[in-house]
């Protein structure tokens, strides 16, 4: 399973805010199947099979135009280990654990 970062921007929408943009991403990510997904303050990380997380980084690019958008800019991370099974949640409970190995903070 892969998991990608995902920020779209709209750009020249008359204002600075971007909430209702996301907020609008995230009702379209609801409608995806075969992908989960979460929500961060400054982009939403996607998890599932790559074909999927693309096909779900299409919908949600031109969502932002059917938004009302007339210029999109999207930015995609993907991690896509093969060797074995991840997810954003084991990632983040093996740097706790070595955190906690070595007397740091969690």
């Amino acid at each position: 399973m892969a998991i990608a970062e995902v920020t779209i921007i709209p750009i020249g929408t008359g204002t600075t805010s971007l909430s209702g943009y996301v907020a609008e991403m995230q009702r379209k990510l609801e409608t995806l199947e075969g992908v989960e997904y979460e929500l961060t303050s400054m982009s939403t990380i996607i998890e599932g099979p790559l074909d999927r997380i693309l096909e779900a980084v299409k919908a949600l690019h031109e969502h932002t135009f059917e938004s009302g958008a007339q210029r999109v800019s999207t930015s995609i991370k993907i991690d896509d280990r093969r060797d074995k099974a991840g997810s954003s949640v084991q990632k983040l409970a093996s740097v706790h654990a070595k955190l906690a190995e070595h007397g740091g903070t969690e």
